[in-house]
């Protein structure tokens, strides 16, 4: 009773009553930082451990379960540590040692662990009375020598034990394995990088005390993750080690795989560093569940013990890089790590560089060889002095042993000794202990070799002691052993060449140009342009659809890359939009497509009307709307850069009116609006004022009797092309069209007939045309490609000549687009 009064009463000692509540927390929590950063959350630089890793290592050692002996329970290890060094839950102790003996956890394991440890999916351990545990082979480095004095021991918690402050670490074991932690108001998050690499780095600055940390990145690559993975940039890596903060980007490695059932596949090889691939799985299925992810028909896990093997099943070979694109987006399969070596330097935290923390160990090293080679010292002087006695008695053995025959006891013989010989203490009682098979010659001669041999060793350890150099060589020579024995190779790629500062989306999506196609009936798809070759005027063309019935003809054709945005006017005005690379691409010309309605948040009665295809949104630009009734309405680009999912008011149409078609201009252009009835007339874009998005527009045509079929501007043209619906075309001069008022009837620009039928499309040029291809298809889905250069330039009131011949008389033309081989990639187009 009375010496628990006393423990309250010593304990009441460290309050002060008469302090202010506030700054007696302060106190308290000042004291619980400390005890959290310095005894709990942050390694020290020297051997890269946290105390209840150090402290299970040191109990491990202690209990002789070394790598070459058999196994203990984990229950018995963690009962030694808990009793003896660490105060805290056993789960904690339990938990740390599982991770220190998980593959996917630590690069270079430092517990040998028997029987279930958890996988990388998150299953967590067998209970610690099931498990078997010993020290690894590599972590048997750490402990080594710890019976020689090298480090310095202090008292446990309770005073009665000792353990060591430091391991000797005798690897690099803060840089091969890293180290994660959260204190109060500081954290650390080390990666692990390879030893080959670590190593070659210590021994580059213990020659080169002076070198530059960037000097060491041409050594340590970076961080080389147990899951492998990739680095994406040195950027943020150079950085990193510089400064000791920054964030990286991990990409988890992948492959294409044709499958057996001949679909395609991404397959994920390995995962990012503390990416639990349960989690990753579930992570990609939510994704695609939430559309974000997109074009994935199936998923499946195929991991075994040989390696992760995710396999996510492609609708079409040519969805793989949009679908890497949205997974690097929104999944883990892209993750970030960040970087910050934080660690107690002289139980101090510090955030250091990269040589900073080599410097640490390298130092730490130093004082293990001088520790050592003074223990060794000591011992060898001390087995020199014992023996030195013995070959001494040896030399006089008859006087000795009459000496010792006369004595009445054995400190008799020992003061005898002593004096006569003029030996130690030691050396007489050594002398007593000697057994008598040492009296023999051979025993002689042996003892005389190994006074020699202990007098080399002497020498050499004082020769130590005394020259840096030295002490540096040893240590080369042993991390070189050290290499030789556990280096391994990489497991991390990284990619140098690679902007880490701002990552584009589309980074990883081939630039391309493709031709959309889009029928009455909103079936839409996309073809690479290469699909459809060059033929000549006035041919047959090829097939490019199926119809889904004789009703949904292809009336929309579109050229566009497959960076740039596509934009869809409906019947009721609104627009959507969607980048081109997410329309679904075929291999087969004939393929019908998807509907619309899968990509854009259509109606279920809404149509598209007209497609525009935009590169870029620049706000000195304009969208020029044109009606089937003449009405013309000019807005702003930069109304339409940010378009909802579910779509923007573009334009209102009044009711029996309906849009025909939409071009991009720069405000200072003559437009041609041209009618069925074969007229078109000329009018200057600046006498039609910008109006805001849901306005109406106002008269650009007078078309009684007929009806608008499109709009073009002469902005970088000088020549106006006009086709019929039944395939005949010309091209004449823009001036040949005069400068009208806005809303009047117009010129001809086409004679037609009912050989030529109406006229359906109307484009401009300029003067280098010749150079130029045109893609037409028809209403049944034929396709023609051909080049230009055989359409001469002719009057305005002319019917033109022949440029493709159609099988079906029902058969007209639905959609024309004018392409540049030369340029084909960043053209702004519109249909």
């Amino acid at each position: 009773m009375k010496e628990n009064l006393k423990d309250e009463q010593e304990s009441l000692e460290f309050y002060d009553s008469t302090a202010n509540i506030s700054d007696q927390v302060r106190k308290d929590y000042l004291w619980y930082a400390v005890s959290v950063i310095t005894a709990r959350a942050l390694p020290d630089a020297r051997d890269g451990l946290k105390p209840v890793h150090r402290r299970i290592l040191y109990s491990m050692f202690n209990l002789g379960i070394t790598h070459d002996k058999p196994y203990k329970k984990s229950a018995r290890i963690v009962g030694e540590v808990i009793g003896k060094y660490h105060p805290h839950g056993d789960t904690a102790v339990y938990e740390s040692m599982v991770r220190m003996a998980q593959p996917f956890s630590y690069r270079y394991p430092l517990v040998d662990g028997h029987g279930n440890f958890g996988s990388i999916d998150g299953d967590g351990p067998a209970a610690m009375r099931y498990t078997e545990s010993r020290i690894s082979k590599i972590a048997s480095e750490l402990v080594k020598d710890l019976d020689k004095e090298t480090v310095q021991f202090i008292p446990n918690f309770d005073a009665t034990e000792k353990e060591p402050m430091v391991l000797p670490s005798y690897f690099p074991n803060l840089l091969a394995n890293g180290t994660l932690g959260i204190a109060v108001a500081m954290a650390t998050s080390i990666p692990p990088h390879n030893l080959n690499e670590v190593i070659d780095a210590v021994v580059h600055v213990a020659h080169n005390r002076d070198c530059d940390v960037m000097d060491l990145l041409d050594i340590i690559k970076g961080p080389d993750f147990p899951t492998g993975a990739t680095i994406l940039g040195t950027n943020n890596l150079r950085k990193g080690y510089a400064t000791g903060r920054a964030v990286i980007k991990v990409r988890s490695k992948t492959s294409f795989e044709k499958l057996s059932n001949g679909k395609h596949a991404i397959i994920i090889e390995e995962i990012p560093y503390q990416v639990n691939k349960t989690s990753l799985i579930n992570n990609i299925v939510e994704a695609v569940k939430d559309k974000r992810v997109e074009f994935i028909t199936d998923l499946r896990d195929e991991s075994d013990y040989q390696g992760i093997r995710i396999v996510l099943e492609l609708k079409d070979e040519h969805y793989k890089d949009v679908v890497l694109n949205q997974l690097y987006k929104f999944t883990s399969v892209q993750s970030s790590f960040i970087i910050n070596l934080t660690a107690l330097d002289k139980s101090v935290p510090r955030t250091m560089n990269l040589k900073e923390l080599i410097v640490a160990y390298l130092d730490h090293q130093i004082v293990m060889i001088t520790n050592k080679a003074k223990f060794e010292l000591k011992r060898a002087e001390k087995q020199f002095h014992i023996i030195s006695g013995l070959v001494t008695a040896l030399e006089n053995i008859d006087a000795v042993i009459a000496l010792i025959k006369k004595s009445d006891n054995s400190s008799e013989a020992v003061t005898k000794l002593h004096e006569k010989y003029d030996l130690s203490l030691e050396q007489a009682k050594a002398i007593l202990e000697m057994k008598l098979q040492r009296l023999t010659g051979l025993e002689k001669a042996k003892l005389t070799k190994e006074l020699a041999e202990l007098e080399k060793e002497i020498a050499k350890l004082k020769s130590l002691l005394a020259n840096e150099d030295e002490k540096i060589n040893t240590l080369i020579k042993r991390l070189t052993e050290i290499k030789e024995k556990y280096g391994d190779e990489r497991k991390t790629e990284i990619i140098e060449n690679f902007d880490d500062e701002e990552v584009d989306d589309e980074a990883w999506i081939k630039e391309d140009t493709v031709v959309v196609m889009l029928s009455k009936n909103n079936y839409i798809k996309s073809l690479p342009l290469d699909a459809y070759r060059t033929q000549n005027r006035g041919g047959v063309g090829v097939k490019a659809s199926n119809s889904i019935n004789e009703e949904d003809d292809i009336d929309k054709l579109i050229v566009a890359s497959t960076h740039s945005d596509i934009l869809f006017f409906t019947s009721k005005g609104k627009v959507y939009r969607i980048r081109a690379h997410k329309i679904p691409m075929f291999r087969s010309k004939t393929a019908k497509g998807i509907p619309v309605i899968n990509l854009i948040d259509i109606e279920k009665n809404e149509k598209i009307k007209t497609v525009i295809n935009i590169s870029d949104y620049n706000s000195n630009e304009n969208l020029v709307f044109i009606t089937k009734k003449g009405i013309i309405k000019r807005s702003s680009l930069e109304h339409f850069s940010s378009i909802r999912t579910n779509g923007k008011k573009a334009i209102k149409i009044k009711p029996g009116d309906e849009l025909v078609e939409v071009i991009k201009t720069n405000g200072d252009n003559e437009l041609i609006i041209a009618a069925a009835n074969g007229k078109a007339i000329r009018i200057n874009e600046q006498k039609i004022r910008l109006l805001s998005r849901e306005a109406t527009g106002v008269k650009g045509m007078d078309v009684k009797g007929s009806y608008v079929i499109g709009i073009c501007s002469n902005q970088d043209a000088d020549l106006v092309f006009s086709i019929s619906e039944k395939g005949f075309g010309k091209i004449s001069a823009f001036e040949d069209y005069r400068l009208l008022n806005r809303g009047s009837k117009g010129v001809i620009t086409m004679k037609t007939n009912d050989k030529t039928g109406k006229l359906v499309t109307i484009k401009t040029l300029n003067n280098t045309y010749n150079s130029k291809e045109i893609l037409m298809i028809t209403l049944k889905g034929v396709v023609i490609r051909f080049s230009l250069k055989d359409i001469r330039i002719t009057g305005r009131n002319t019917r033109g000549v022949k440029l493709i011949r159609l099988k079906n008389e029902d058969d007209s033309i639905g959609a024309v687009e004018i392409l540049n081989p030369i340029e084909l990639h960043g053209v702004d187009s519109a249909i």
